[in-house]
């Protein structure tokens, strides 16, 4: 089990609502991604729109992007990887190996882990996602 600290212990009571993760894209050589299989994480979800600079997983930017929603978690995760907001069991109508063709599923296009001041192991943690348009 995690123990929670300082700053990350207060985003721990913001993180009330559930969401799902697919981790650790791989490029399939087809122009798509596999990923792991999903989990469920606690977040808080806020929908908002916003202007962006998009970063590819190679370091450089790419595009401007109207962001869909920012995450607050509390686990690293992975640019291109993609969320969800709601739980395993509201996709069961879904192939979730396939989270592109999931309604309501978003691509990760930055990843910000802010340290806290004077701190080298307490971390905000913020999943921006874009809208593909799908």
């Amino acid at each position: 089990m995690t123990t929670y600290k300082g700053i990350e212990k207060v985003a721990k009571r913001f993180c009330v609502e559930t969401c799902v993760y697919w981790g650790n894209p791989v490029n399939d050589g087809y122009g798509g991604y596999t990923f792991d299989d999903p989990i469920e994480i606690k977040c808080r979800w806020e929908n908002k729109m916003e202007f962006n600079i998009g970063w590819m997983s190679t370091g450089f930017p790419a595009n401007l992007l109207l962001s869909k929603a920012s995450v607050l978690v509390l686990q690293d995760v992975d640019l291109e990887g993609y969320m969800y907001l709601g739980t395993l069991v509201s996709l069961n109508a879904y192939d979730t190996a396939k989270p592109i063709e999931i309604n309501g599923a978003y691509p990760i296009h930055r990843f910000d882990k802010i340290p806290m001041v004077r701190k080298t192991d307490e971390f905000v943690r913020i999943a921006w996602l874009y809208d593909q348009g799908k």
